[in-house]
């Protein structure tokens, strides 16, 4: 019988090229234990269902008025005779109001799956991850905060041998890496800041748990790529970009398959609009492409130095990732990838 574990999922979206090799099935899992300033999903934050709202969506009580007869908590905030806003301190998150609305004006962030329904959903896509080497990416959020739900279907990825890739901020216990080790293929996880205190101020959190995690994943070879999404005035300084090259390069030894440099762009302002959240970044000055390519490519650069696999961007993944050829079976990650790169395939 199938387990009834049930996950909280947020989104998924199909045919994604940045999350891993080849094209693949990205499922995001709600809740994440980071709370990052320029954070670009709100709705992942809370480990809960929760309501997002639109207005501009909303048909009016006199056309509609569902929403309002299915709220039993005087919740909801209306402007004339469309919604506004949930009051948040009346709310009791039961959801009524959402699953009456008839056209998204009232939005629930977090659906319930159960382990066969997500595969029902992952293994639509097979012959697409076959034919270009791809898969299945968990995120969020952070999936390893449902890690029970996530190593259930792991388990059913790999018996069926669809290739699976976790991105996780890695702000957990090393009991719960070591319990999805045996059924992920890749790790995709950030460094935000390497000043702890910094990384604080900016995430929620301090990082010494994450960079243990990160060398703890070094140290057993497990295939991993790292990424940085670059916010200028919070951690794109030389001394901060220049630690990071080094701990890179002398406590992982350079033993990842790519550093990628990702520009913060200021998405998710709507979600924080529907949440009733502030967003944190408002004040951050746009920057163009022009502004930021070349700031990104400077950091490249910067982290080449020390021998770092730095990339600007997450488009080039696919190619340095080619496995499964007969003269690498049974080669170790570390050196599959190395010959990967002699062939000229990066």
């Amino acid at each position: 019988m199938e387990k009834k574990i049930i996950g909280k999922v947020i989104n998924i979206q199909r045919f994604t090229i940045h999350d891993g090799p080849g094209i693949r099935t990205e499922v995001f899992l709600k809740g994440c234990p980071l709370h990052c300033m320029w954070c670009s999903n709100p709705e992942s934050i809370n480990k809960q269902s929760e309501v997002g709202v639109y207005p501009e969506k909303c048909l009016g009580i006199e056309l509609c008025g569902h929403c309002l007869k299915a709220c039993e908590h005087d919740a909801l905030v209306f402007e004339g005779d469309k919604i506004l806003r949930i009051d948040r301190n009346k709310c009791v998150n039961c959801l009524k109001c959402a699953q009456a609305c008839v056209n998204d004006t009232l939005k629930i962030f977090g659906v319930d799956y159960t382990v066969g329904e997500l595969m029902d959903v992952i293994k639509a896509d097979r012959k697409f991850y076959d034919t270009s080497g791809g898969g299945v990416t968990f995120s969020g959020g952070d999936p390893l905060i449902q890690w029970r739900f996530l190593l259930e279907v792991l388990k059913e990825c790999k018996k069926i041998k669809i290739h699976t890739c976790v991105e996780s901020e890695l702000f957990c216990n090393k009991k719960i890496l070591d319990a999805i080790l045996p059924y992920t293929d890749l790790f995709i996880s950030d460094i935000k800041h390497m000043d702890t205190y910094q990384h604080q101020l900016l995430t929620n959190v301090g990082n010494e748990i994450i960079l243990d995690n990160i060398k703890y994943l070094v140290d057993k070879d497990i295939p991993l790529v790292l990424r940085i999404p670059i916010v200028t005035g919070y951690n794109d300084s030389d001394e901060n970009i220049r630690k990071t090259g080094e701990f890179i390069r002398d406590v992982l030894d350079n033993k990842i398959i790519q550093l990628q440099l990702l520009p913060y762009r200021p998405l998710g302002e709507d979600k924080y609009a529907a949440l009733g959240l502030e967003y944190p970044m408002k004040d951050m000055p746009r920057l163009d492409r022009d502004k930021y390519t070349p700031q990104i490519y400077r950091i490249v650069e910067l982290l080449q130095e020390y021998g770092v696999p730095a990339v600007a961007g997450a488009l080039k993944l696919t190619e340095v990732m080619q496995k499964e050829s007969p003269e690498l079976r049974g080669v170790s990650q570390r050196e599959r990838y190395k010959r990967v790169d002699a062939n000229g395939n990066r």
